[in-house]
């Protein structure tokens, strides 16, 4: 008998958002440029859905030189005016501006600290702190540990680094297992 694959109902039958689900959300990240690809992506989500986002995300990795921090830090006034322009993404002048400092932000710490990684994980002690949700009313839109990496993040001048934001970002960067405890992943994040 074959094992029912149930998963948490916030992707719907999109196929896009299934895989993500399946495949990306929630499992604990170690690579900067991975790193930088969500906090670019949470920051262009703010006030918009998650679905919009995704269904944009390879626009968005071409017009951000493939989330490379160090390219993106180096995007001038003329690249602010090509990514206006830039039909595929989501043209927002502050998100993208936000963008290209974060990326200085960004590559600064990890100098500092020998990578982002290395820094980013602090706020949950260094692993995946599990959730046990059974509904998805009861997951949270921010947690304490969001609100400190908020509040850190704003303090070296990171832009679009709200609670909010930051736990979606740790949502999916796998620093909480927040799928459901009756879904397929739960069982799986947690085993690994």
């Amino acid at each position: 008998m074959s094992e029912i694959r149930q998963p948490c109902p916030w992707p719907g039958q999109d196929p896009l958002m299934l895989e993500y689900h399946d495949e990306e959300w929630g499992v604990p990240v170690h690579d900067d440029r991975k790193h930088f690809e969500y906090l670019v992506l949470d920051a262009f989500q703010a006030g918009l859905s998650w679905r919009t986002v995704l269904h944009k995300r390879e626009a968005f990795r071409a017009a951000f030189a493939g989330f490379d921090p160090e390219v993106v830090a180096c995007f001038g006034p003329e690249d602010v005016e090509r990514l206006m322009g830039d039909a595929g993404i989501i043209r927002n002048r502050q998100k993208i501006l936000a963008t290209i400092n974060n990326a200085r932000c960004f590559l600064r710490l990890a100098e500092e600290h020998g990578s982002f990684d290395a820094w980013i994980w602090q706020f949950t002690d260094g692993r995946t702190r599990l959730n046990h949700h059974h509904t998805l009313s009861e997951l949270p839109a921010r947690s304490p540990e969001s609100d400190r990496m908020s509040s850190a993040l704003k303090v070296l001048g990171f832009k679009f680094v709200g609670s909010t934001i930051c736990y979606a970002y740790m949502q999916a960067a796998g620093m909480v297992n927040d799928h459901l405890t009756s879904c397929f992943r739960w069982g799986q994040i947690n085993s690994d």
